[in-house]
């Protein structure tokens, strides 16, 4: 494949997202964020050389309009190649909603069969930079975590960060990281963009730990392949429906209980693309100004281990279907 030209369409489709949905940024409406970067998304697809296969989406076909699991997106030419896709069109859909710091639109792209098929219920995750390749381990406590990372590091344990999603069922795990004396980042959403900030040493954040969605598993899994840091997880039932739902995505001979390593959850040769929606600390959120508006994104291929950051300026002139009236044309369309 063009790999080049596909990772310069790949980052088109989630800048053009990421610019439609921070038009919603702090207007309090969740479901209209995601819908506005879902619809520009899938439109922005159409352009792309590719006959793609959504499997890392926005559910089922009957429970989302579009960008469902197993909706083809691409041109779908003869000779595109094949790829599975996995996308979040708004990671921090409450994030944007509420404008606060963090929320992204992420793509990660592979040949067919590269990412788990994972069910859209909980996982267990534990993310690291590159300090962490070997070091961390999901089954051991957060504090063995910690000391092994800290040596790694050569650091003490009150030098690192850990960053967790802020919620009731992780009351335990923080007690835990502040009985280490580490420090702590919790933040309200956003775990694929906290888990590539484990990578970034301009972030400060050392390691992720946490439950968080098992898709977003997937997509930290594409984007750490890139740039060489170390993820895990194990999926957590909260009950028998969870399961049944497990066995359905991953087959009846799944090892559900199994512990994921980043290779179980993505592998190959996987192009990544994440654009900023507000601003966070890895990337800057858009910027509108008159007749336009800039754009901080993320492109990075697992192969070559590339990572580049890429700022770009978008005129409204001559992109039309970048303003705010252009998507109620395409959603009022795409709804008819």
């Amino acid at each position: 494949m063009q790999e080049r030209n596909l990772a310069l369409e790949l980052v088109r489709v989630t800048e053009a997202a990421s610019i439609a949905c921070a038009r919603s940024m702090g207007q309090g409406d969740p479901e209209y964020s995601d819908q506005l970067a879902v619809n520009a998304m899938r439109a922005a697809f159409d352009a792309m050389h590719i006959d793609g296969t959504v499997v890392i989406g926005e559910g089922e076909r009957d429970e989302a309009p579009m960008l469902f699991i197993g909706e083809r997106v691409g041109r779908c030419a003869d000779g595109d190649p094949k790829m599975d896709i996995a996308l979040d069109p708004l990671e921090g859909t409450s994030i944007c909603a509420y404008g606060r710091p963090g929320a992204l639109s992420v793509i990660a792209m592979a040949p067919e069969g590269c990412f788990l098929n994972a069910p859209d219920i909980y996982m267990n995750k534990i993310a690291a930079g590159p300090d962490g390749v070997g070091v961390i381990d999901i089954t051991k406590t957060p504090t063995d975590n910690l000391r092994n990372l800290a040596d790694a590091k050569g650091a003490n344990i009150e030098d690192l960060t850990a960053v967790v999603l802020e919620r009731p069922r992780h009351d335990e795990l923080i007690r835990e990281i502040r009985g280490t004396g580490a420090r702590i980042r919790l933040i309200g959403d956003g775990d694929v963009d906290a888990a590539i900030s484990t990578c970034r040493e301009e972030t400060g954040i050392d390691i992720l730990f946490g439950i968080g969605g098992a898709p977003e598993g997937v997509l930290a899994a594409a984007a750490l392949q890139c740039m060489d840091g170390e993820v895990q997880g194990q999926l957590v039932f909260n009950d028998s429906a969870d399961r049944e739902r497990a066995y359905e995505v991953m087959g009846e001979d799944a090892d559900i209980e199994a512990v994921l390593s980043m290779e179980d959850l993505a592998h190959g040769d996987i192009l990544f693309a994440a654009t900023g929606v507000t601003a966070g600390a890895m990337l800057e959120g858009v910027r509108f100004a008159a007749g336009g508006a800039t754009t901080e994104s993320l492109v990075m291929r697992s192969k070559s281990g590339t990572v580049r950051t890429i700022k770009a300026t978008h005129n409204f002139e001559r992109k039309p279907h970048y303003t705010l009236d252009g998507y109620h044309e395409k959603m009022e369309r795409i709804d008819a």
